[in-house]
């Protein structure tokens, strides 16, 4: 059985707390948007996908219990509750997107003949768990497409070894991950030899999350520090690196955890590819190029305290942006649930008829 980031059903909204994690695994219950907004916020909840569903579910939990009357109040609310979602975190476009999505089908099913708040609010809730079951879909092709890619330049019997770095598995997502799903397939196949997973800093996604799920689901697997990836990949034989991200631009440039864009410069200097895995929400071809990416800052604490210990000397300046942008020239493939495409390939992939 597969971790899960959020369980949900009709009217019921729980959301694994990732804070806590490996130490401990607990639910707790999201009854609506502003409880849902902090949950991401405070990342108990994190990966772009993962936030896009648990905000969307969020919204869902509460219009089944907060019945609207007039379609106007309901589109209000609903628009006013997905922009407090989205400022929630940011960088990651996804729940932008779904967003979007749901204003814009919302305000078709109210033109249509009949339409009622309670029909708009029951349409607005089918919506977003739908969102729920295509996510996992999503993930699954995209683990395949990935691992098919990457055996293309192994031999016909030859395991590889992948580095990654952050969180993208089943707890960044609805289920199964991103670059995590492109592990699991490797694995499933057999052609896995082994992973190694950076830890992750300042928040330490890789040692608490990507480590918790690696060894659930009993994938070989080694947890580095961020400093380490150089000597890693030259000395223990790294086949490629495979990450997620947070925001595609259309020429391919990449925002993803903090720490991404050096492993891509190191995987160029070795030789080896690099992978960007996302799902094609996570790609905004609005943005002609990573430059116009806005990069969530975090609080000061999360670099100079460890469990709420000071760590740092009192009095240094700290600068902690949660994301970098890898350029696109660095990037062998994205790979999406279309398939996998060069950076210079995405916007005509992702825009021609499946």
């Amino acid at each position: 059985m597969s971790l899960e980031s959020v369980r949900y059903s009709r009217g019921s909204l729980l959301v694994l707390n990732q804070l806590l994690l490996p130490h401990r695994s607990e639910y707790e219950p999201v009854a609506g948007v502003q409880q849902g907004a902090q949950a991401i916020r405070s990342m108990k909840v994190r990966g772009a996908p993962a936030i896009a569903i648990m905000g969307v579910l969020s919204l869902a939990v509460e219009l089944a219990s907060q019945p609207f009357q007039e379609i106007s109040a309901l589109l209000t609310f609903v628009r006013k509750s997905l922009d407090l979602l989205i400022d929630a975190r940011p960088t990651a476009v996804n729940m932008k997107q779904a967003a979007d999505e749901l204003n814009a089908f919302l305000a078709l099913e109210a033109e249509k003949p009949g339409a009622t708040a309670k029909g708009l609010s029951e349409s607005a809730i089918a919506w977003a768990e739908a969102l729920l079951e295509k996510d996992v879909e999503d993930n699954r092709k995209i683990g395949d497409f990935g691992a098919k890619h990457i055996l293309q330049d192994a031999g016909p019997a030859q395991s590889v070894c992948i580095l990654t770095h952050c969180n993208t598995g089943s707890l960044a997502t609805a289920g199964y991950g991103t670059a995590l799903g492109v592990i699991r397939s490797l694995h499933s196949l057999g052609r896995l030899s082994h992973v190694f997973c950076t830890e992750t800093r300042p928040y330490n996604q890789g040692s608490r999350l990507t480590a918790y799920e690696l060894v659930y689901e009993k994938i070989p697997a080694t947890l580095i520090t961020d400093s380490m990836a150089a000597v890693t990949i030259r000395e223990r034989h790294v086949s490629a690196v495979v990450v997620g991200a947070d925001r595609v631009a259309a020429n391919g440039d990449t925002a993803n955890k903090v720490g991404t864009y050096q492993l891509a410069i190191l995987a160029q200097h070795h030789g080896i590819p690099f992978y960007v895995a996302a799902p094609s929400t996570s790609c905004d071809l609005s943005l002609p190029t990573g430059d116009r990416i806005v990069i969530e800052e975090r609080p000061s604490n999360e670099l100079t305290d460890i469990n709420g210990v000071r760590v740092a000397a009192p009095g240094i300046g700290v600068w902690n942006p949660a994301f970098d942008v890898t350029p696109h020239a660095l990037i062998t493939g994205i790979i999406t649930e279309r398939g996998v495409f060069k950076p210079d390939e995405l916007k005509d992939g992702l825009t021609r008829d499946p």
